[in-house]
């Protein structure tokens, strides 16, 4: 399903009562009007009947469908075209916009839309289209493709992801009639995949909206609190911008320099954030207040920094200046705080009319109505990160490590370091020389053995700087460590470790599994070499592998044992003392709840050996993953853990695990607490707890001396039941007065 049936399907809060048929359509045609008149009021000039064609179709195979709201489902796509419409956005994305539903959600056919619209709006609307008629083992192997699939066809055309943004906006932004599990899911898929992606493409105006939305349906109680806080001190804020930006058109104005400037709030997702980040209160985000201005020249963005620095006093590491070393996605903008007298500091950013119109369209900016095209060869170089991304994933077979490495390569900030011959080399943040030699080249990365940063000899594991002039030492023959995977940050380090390490283990797995069936055949007095072809095929495909080496494989992990692979061989001569997974997962009743008391089971399974691992200690209601060890059983790992990607590399380890019956087991997890260093505070966080019939096993309270502000750490292990019972006790927990976080840590 697309973004927005699947919005759509899932389960409502409410249920609104239909409209008839003729209202739906008198509905539907008014919105559509209204869209129409805009199109015209900004482009007189523009021919509009594949608009008409394209709302026409989408009205016709969208009949009868109804949004969660109630209203006429083709009311959706004239929304995200409206969006569009707003960006200026020419007619291939508009048309787009209207028809990218009906191949999925409808029996509208690729040739019917090809007949009418051509290949180009074909291949955008497929492009938006999410995988949909392909039946997956679950809902994070559809997820997986269909990102996959979007970003090779943003690759192809970056018209995809603009009209994927707009219906996803539009999406966001009417999640209020889905439950609310619904409304997690989305708003966490938006923050995590999306969000990124419009950062990266220098989409700053749609990537704020989407964060605050779903930052709204992920955390309620902190962003009702921010905006709340906000409007108390909205009076005076607002005067205090009004005062500023008066005070600074008058100061650059005498000065010579043309100015427009805009006043602003920072956003509630970005004050979180910051106070996330530094673990901090609302009351102590001093940048709050920001003024923003736009100028004529590169030459005047200088000398306005200049007037402001000479009136007020810069704040010490708070001056960035992106217009000689943009951003990836080139975004320019000199950037600077100052205070002024009282004490009261604000962000000020300055740019000319053309780096604030990069800044808020970005990628998007050149794709406008009038540029058409024009702007492909610009956008060539601002989308060689997703090129490489998508090149980098080609290799990985496993959705769940694919996820999992653009979540990782997404958000990661960037570094820019130095070849020895002066190339500059963008990596992301925390990445190391092995990283930059895989940047250079595979070959490089391969056979490396050492490197030198500013000239001396530093680790591989070395976390680089902004600046730093990196030289690869390599060694003929040398091959990649998997250890490497422990420190590597950049998606193509991590693949082409990852691919090399699994070749080669896969290839140690194949060996070791032959001889453990020829060994168990010896011992058994079966000649395997008497055994038909046919019979080979047959046992093979019944273990889920497409040819002997993989079966081999299984058997050189410790999926199966070769004795029951040898009984399936030849089950006149061996006894079936052992079942395979798959036969207990078919044949073996779940555990008796009267004998078993299991936390954690491979699927379908009661008996196998499973233990927790250690880096994350997942918890009942946490989703988790099975990973098969050699002779240890299947060490369990919750999926957020950070070590899943580096222990998944090889997808036939990979095992569905699942929590088993309801326990009374309690589980230990231990909790940080940042706060204002305040008397009682400890006896409150006990009474709470025990309030909440929590046991507390161990608790420490020490003031944070590298916070500036008077701080406090409180450490604690705690006992809880599941996830939803540290959540509930978390959040009870923030709500106290003077808590800046709360994290659990592993």
């Amino acid at each position: 399903m697309s973004s927005s049936s699947e919005v759509t399907d899932t389960g409502a809060v409410t249920t609104p009562i239909p409209l008839s048929p003729e209202e739906a359509s008198q509905v539907s045609d008014d919105a559509y009007q209204k869209l129409r008149e805009k199109l015209v009021s900004l482009r007189p000039d523009e021919d509009l009947d594949p608009l008409d064609q394209a709302y026409a179709l989408a009205k016709k195979y969208h009949e009868g469908q109804n949004r969660a709201n109630g209203q006429p489902y083709i009311t959706h796509p004239i929304e995200v075209a409206g969006i569009l419409v707003e960006q200026n956005m020419d007619m291939i994305c508009l048309t787009t916009a209207l028809l990218h539903d009906v191949l999925e959600d409808t029996e509208c056919t690729a040739d019917e839309l090809r007949r009418t619209f051509g290949d180009r709006v074909l291949a955008c609307v497929e492009g938006v289209t999410k995988i949909g008629k392909i039946k997956f083992y679950s809902r994070e192997d559809r997820q997986a493709e269909s990102v996959r699939k979007m970003l090779l066809a943003m690759v192809t055309d970056i018209r995809v992801i603009i009209v994927k943004f707009a219906d996803r906006l539009h999406n966001i932004r009417t999640l209020g009639n889905l439950s609310r599990e619904k409304q997690v899911r989305i708003a966490q898929e938006t923050l995590e995949i999306y969000c990124p992606i419009a950062h990266r493409l220098g989409m700053g105006k749609i990537r704020a909206e989407m964060e605050d939305h779903a930052f709204r349906h992920l955390e309620p109680e902190a962003f009702a609190d921010i905006v709340e806080k906000a409007k108390t001190n909205r009076r005076a804020n607002e005067e205090f911008l009004q005062q500023i930006k008066t005070e600074v058109e008058e100061k650059l104005k005498a000065e010579g320099i043309p100015i427009r400037v805009e006043a602003r709030l920072k956003r509630p997702y970005s004050i979180w954030q910051k106070m996330k980040r530094q673990k901090i209160s609302i009351d102590q985000v001093y940048d709050l207040l920001a003024v923003r201005i736009i100028t004529d020249s590169v030459k005047n963005c200088y000398a306005a920094m200049g007037v402001l620095h000479s009136e007020w006093s810069p704040i010490f590491g708070r001056i960035k200046d992106f217009i000689a070393l943009p951003r990836p996605n080139l975004y320019q903008s000199l950037h600077t705080s100052v205070m002024v007298p009282g004490g009261q500091m604000f962000e000020v950013q300055i740019r000319t009319e053309e780096m604030h119109r990069i800044a808020e369209d970005g990628i998007a900016a050149h794709w406008k109505y009038k540029e058409g095209r024009k702007g492909q060869n610009q956008e060539d170089h601002r989308i060689t990160w997703l090129r490489q991304l998508v090149e980098w994933q080609r290799e990985m077979r496993d959705p769940a490590g694919f996820m999992s490495t653009i979540r990782l390569d997404l958000q990661q900030e960037d570094v820019f370091v130095f070849s020895p011959q002066g190339r500059v080399i963008m990596l992301t943040h925390g990445a190391t020389p092995v990283d930059f030699a895989y940047a250079i080249h595979s070959d490089v990365g391969n056979t490396c053995v050492g490197a030198k940063v500013n000239g001396r000899i530093v680790p591989l594991k070395y976390q680089l700087q902004n600046g730093d002039i990196v030289e690869i030492l390599t060694q003929s023959g040398h091959k990649p460590s998997k250890d490497w995977l422990a420190f590597v940050k950049t998606g193509k380090a991590r693949s082409k470790i990852k691919h090399f390490v699994s070749e080669t283990e896969r290839v140690q797995a194949v060996e070791i599994g032959q001889k453990y069936l020829e060994t168990e055949a010896r011992r058994s007095g079966v000649s395997l070499s008497r055994i038909s072809k046919a019979q080979i095929e047959a046992v093979t495909s019944e273990y889920g592998a497409s040819k002997l080496e993989d079966l081999y494989a299984q058997l050189g992990y410790g999926r199966y044992s070769a004795r029951q692979v040898l009984a399936k061989l030849a089950p006149m001569h061996v006894p079936a003392e052992e079942k395979s997974i798959e036969e207990q997962q078919r044949k073996e009743p779940p555990p008796d709840p009267q004998t078993k008391d299991l936390v954690i089971r491979v699927k379908g399974v009661g008996d196998t050996m499973t233990f927790r691992g250690k880096c994350c200690n997942p918890i009942p209601g946490e989703k988790i993953v099975g990973y098969v060890t050699r002779g240890r059983g299947v060490a369990v790992h919750a999926l957020s853990c950070k070590n899943v990607q580096n222990l998944m590399y090889e997808p036939e380890r990979k095992i569905e695990v699942e929590w088993a019956r309801s326990t009374k087991e309690e589980f230990e997890v231990k909790l940080q607490i940042i706060t204002d260093d305040r008397p009682g505070l400890l006896a409150q966080f006990t009474s709470i707890l025990a309030e909440e019939n929590c046991n507390i096993r161990s608790l420490e309270a020490h003031l944070d001396h590298k916070s500036i502000e008077q701080s406090a750490i409180v450490d604690m292990t705690i006992e809880v039941r599941d996830k939803k019972h540290l959540d509930k006790l978390t959040g009870i927990l923030r709500r106290v007065s003077g808590v800046r976080d709360v994290n659990r840590l592993h």
